[in-house]
Protein backbone atom coordinates (compact mmCIF):
# COMPACT_ATOMS: atom_id res chain seq x y z
CA UNK A 1 0.00 0.00 0.00
CA UNK A 2 1.42 3.38 -0.95
CA UNK A 3 0.59 6.82 0.37
CA UNK A 4 -1.89 8.74 -1.75
CA UNK A 5 -3.63 12.06 -1.12
CA UNK A 6 -6.62 10.03 0.09
CA UNK A 7 -4.59 7.77 2.41
CA UNK A 8 -1.85 9.44 4.42
CA UNK A 9 0.71 7.34 6.27
CA UNK A 10 -0.99 7.74 9.67
CA UNK A 11 -4.16 6.10 8.36
CA UNK A 12 -2.29 3.05 7.12
CA UNK A 13 -2.45 -0.28 8.97
CA UNK A 14 0.79 -1.87 7.77
CA UNK A 15 3.33 -0.24 10.09
CA UNK A 16 6.41 -2.26 11.03
CA UNK A 17 9.49 -1.52 13.05
CA UNK A 18 12.51 -2.49 15.03
CA UNK A 19 12.28 -2.47 18.83
CA UNK A 20 15.36 -2.24 21.03
CA UNK A 21 15.39 -3.19 24.71
CA UNK A 22 17.05 -0.85 27.19
CA UNK A 23 17.14 -0.38 30.95
CA UNK A 24 15.64 3.12 30.43
CA UNK A 25 13.72 4.37 27.40
CA UNK A 26 14.59 8.07 27.19
CA UNK A 27 18.40 7.94 26.90
CA UNK A 28 18.41 5.46 24.02
CA UNK A 29 15.46 7.09 22.26
CA UNK A 30 17.21 10.47 22.50
CA UNK A 31 20.47 8.99 21.19
CA UNK A 32 18.89 7.62 18.00
CA UNK A 33 16.77 10.74 17.57
CA UNK A 34 19.91 12.90 17.55
CA UNK A 35 21.98 10.40 15.55
CA UNK A 36 19.48 10.18 12.69
CA UNK A 37 17.57 13.45 13.05
CA UNK A 38 14.28 11.64 13.59
CA UNK A 39 11.78 13.29 15.93
CA UNK A 40 10.38 11.40 18.90
CA UNK A 41 6.82 10.40 18.05
CA UNK A 42 5.86 9.16 21.50
CA UNK A 43 7.64 8.35 24.72
CA UNK A 44 6.93 7.35 28.30
CA UNK A 45 8.81 5.33 30.89
CA UNK A 46 7.85 1.99 29.33
CA UNK A 47 8.38 2.60 25.62
CA UNK A 48 8.82 5.16 22.89
CA UNK A 49 9.13 5.46 19.12
CA UNK A 50 10.83 7.66 16.57
CA UNK A 51 9.01 9.08 13.55
CA UNK A 52 11.17 8.29 10.53
CA UNK A 53 9.24 10.91 8.55
CA UNK A 54 7.95 8.80 5.70
CA UNK A 55 6.55 5.40 4.98
CA UNK A 56 5.41 3.10 7.75
CA UNK A 57 8.63 2.01 9.47
CA UNK A 58 9.63 3.04 12.98
CA UNK A 59 12.42 2.57 15.48
CA UNK A 60 11.24 1.98 19.02
CA UNK A 61 12.73 1.44 22.47
CA UNK A 62 11.11 -0.58 25.24
CA UNK A 63 12.14 -0.68 28.87
CA UNK A 64 13.50 -3.99 30.04
CA UNK A 65 14.65 -3.93 33.68
CA UNK A 66 16.51 -7.23 33.09
CA UNK A 67 18.39 -5.95 30.02
CA UNK A 68 21.89 -7.39 29.63
CA UNK A 69 24.36 -5.50 27.45
CA UNK A 70 25.42 -7.59 24.42
CA UNK A 71 29.05 -8.47 23.74
CA UNK A 72 30.50 -7.81 20.29
CA UNK A 73 32.35 -9.39 18.75
CA UNK A 74 31.00 -12.54 20.29
CA UNK A 75 33.58 -14.58 22.20
CA UNK A 76 33.87 -18.25 21.19
CA UNK A 77 30.90 -20.17 22.57
CA UNK A 78 29.08 -16.99 23.62
CA UNK A 79 25.60 -15.87 22.67
CA UNK A 80 25.65 -14.64 19.08
CA UNK A 81 24.53 -11.11 18.22
CA UNK A 82 20.89 -11.40 17.13
CA UNK A 83 20.61 -8.25 15.01
CA UNK A 84 22.08 -4.83 14.39
CA UNK A 85 21.10 -1.60 12.65
CA UNK A 86 22.81 -0.28 9.48
CA UNK A 87 22.82 3.41 8.53
CA UNK A 88 24.25 4.70 5.26
CA UNK A 89 26.14 7.98 5.61
CA UNK A 90 27.91 10.29 3.18
CA UNK A 91 31.03 11.01 5.25
CA UNK A 92 32.04 8.03 7.37
CA UNK A 93 34.70 9.73 9.51
CA UNK A 94 32.51 12.74 10.31
CA UNK A 95 29.50 10.60 11.22
CA UNK A 96 31.58 8.27 13.39
CA UNK A 97 32.93 11.28 15.31
CA UNK A 98 29.40 12.65 15.70
CA UNK A 99 28.06 9.29 16.92
CA UNK A 100 30.84 9.06 19.50
CA UNK A 101 30.09 12.61 20.68
CA UNK A 102 26.45 11.52 21.17
CA UNK A 103 27.49 8.57 23.36
CA UNK A 104 28.37 5.73 20.97
CA UNK A 105 31.49 3.64 21.34
CA UNK A 106 33.68 2.60 18.40
CA UNK A 107 34.50 -1.10 18.66
CA UNK A 108 38.09 -2.29 18.47
CA UNK A 109 37.24 -4.92 15.84
CA UNK A 110 36.35 -3.39 12.45
CA UNK A 111 35.78 -6.10 9.81
CA UNK A 112 35.41 -3.82 6.74
CA UNK A 113 37.08 -0.66 5.42
CA UNK A 114 33.86 1.08 4.36
CA UNK A 115 31.88 0.21 7.51
CA UNK A 116 32.34 1.24 11.12
CA UNK A 117 30.86 -0.88 13.89
CA UNK A 118 29.79 1.09 16.95
CA UNK A 119 27.86 0.35 20.12
CA UNK A 120 25.00 2.59 21.17
CA UNK A 121 24.92 3.85 24.77
CA UNK A 122 23.46 0.56 26.07
CA UNK A 123 25.61 -1.71 23.88
CA UNK A 124 23.47 -2.51 20.82
CA UNK A 125 25.81 -2.84 17.82
CA UNK A 126 25.08 -0.63 14.83
CA UNK A 127 26.97 0.14 11.65
CA UNK A 128 27.63 3.33 9.76
CA UNK A 129 28.63 2.68 6.17
CA UNK A 130 29.29 4.31 2.83
CA UNK A 131 28.30 2.71 -0.44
Amino acid sequence: MTDTPETDRWARKDFWGVVLDAPEVAPLLNFYSKLRGWPIYKADEEDGALDLGEGVAYLAVQRNPDYVRPVWPTPPGGQQMQSHLDFEVEDLDTEVERAIALGAELTAYQPQDDVRVLLDPVGHPFCLYIS
